[in-house]
């Protein structure tokens, strides 16, 4: 574990780690779902098609190596929504992941696309609108919450940057929420895992007698998240993708979560007051 405060730059592993999907915590819903312990080197783009047609409806996309998409010459996003053609870097972790997020959440990888796609064409390709910024967060940084109306409490603590009260004394409630990592980069940095390492919390707030199933309920996840996407309007609502320290999720960190861990406000920081 790196003891630096932030690390702003990070350098994924060149090599490829199957004990990272041995241990609990961050990669346990990965190792769950995919050999990823098994494989003696990274996955290709052919068995990660191979994985995407087992898990999803999308049998007619597949993953191709990034260099189909340099000889090809179109924008990233409008090759994807043209040709149903994923590109994906080898032996790259942060593209591994990326693609291991399109087996686990198709419907809302696919809304996504779209999104970008009408953003593109109403605004260009040279620079992001608000919604493709918010589009990129979660994209890269995103971990969802499902909040029942009982569960609301939680949300607002998180919210407040409360995180003592959020992670150490209602950690009894986490196992309970099962968050899920949707982002790709967060992934990509707990191959080497630093104090600093921030995602943006995604919550989605469950309607009264709606619960999510007690598996893993990644499609239940996928449905609900691609819904809200339709419009935007998840998006467009500032509280979401609040900062969310990763590690100070239960059950997320390696080592003691422990008052004294979230004592450290270099990491735990309190909200910014506004005036």
């Amino acid at each position: 574990m790196q003891k630096n405060s932030v690390n702003p730059r990070f350098v994924a592993p060149t090599e490829w780690q199957p004990e990272l999907f041995l241990q609990p915590g961050l990669f346990s819903a990965l190792a769950a779902t995919f050999p990823l312990a098994e494989q003696r080197h990274f996955p290709s783009p052919e068995q990660l098609t191979e994985w995407l047609h087992q898990r999803t409806p999308l049998q007619d996309w597949c993953f191709v190596d990034s260099s189909v998409l340099d000889a090809d010459g179109r924008y990233y996003e409008d090759f994807i929504y043209q040709s149903r053609q994923i590109p994906m870097r080898l032996n790259n972790w942060h593209d591994l992941f990326g693609a291991l997020i399109w087996c686990f959440f198709p419907k809302s990888k696919q809304q996504m696309n779209r999104l970008h796609m009408e953003q593109i064409q109403q605004f260009g390709s040279k620079e992001r609108s608000k919604v493709r910024h918010k589009l990129t967060l979660l994209d890269e940084c995103g971990v969802i919450i499902c909040i029942k109306p009982s569960q609301r409490f939680l949300l607002d603590l998180l919210r407040n940057h409360q995180w003592t009260q959020a992670f150490y004394q209602h950690k009894e409630l986490w196992a309970e929420l099962n968050p899920i990592i949707f982002g790709h980069a967060n992934y990509e940095m707990a191959t080497k895992p630093f104090i600093g390492l921030t995602a943006k919390l995604c919550c989605i707030e469950l309607p009264e007698g709606l619960t999510r199933p007690n598996t893993e309920g990644y499609d239940f996840v996928d449905d609900l998240l691609a819904t809200q996407l339709v419009n935007a309007d998840l998006l467009l609502d500032n509280q979401q993708l609040s900062p969310l320290p990763l590690l100070g999720v239960p059950g997320w960190h390696q080592e003691a979560q422990d008052l004294d861990f979230y004592a450290d406000t270099s990491y735990f920081r309190p909200k910014r007051q506004t005036t």
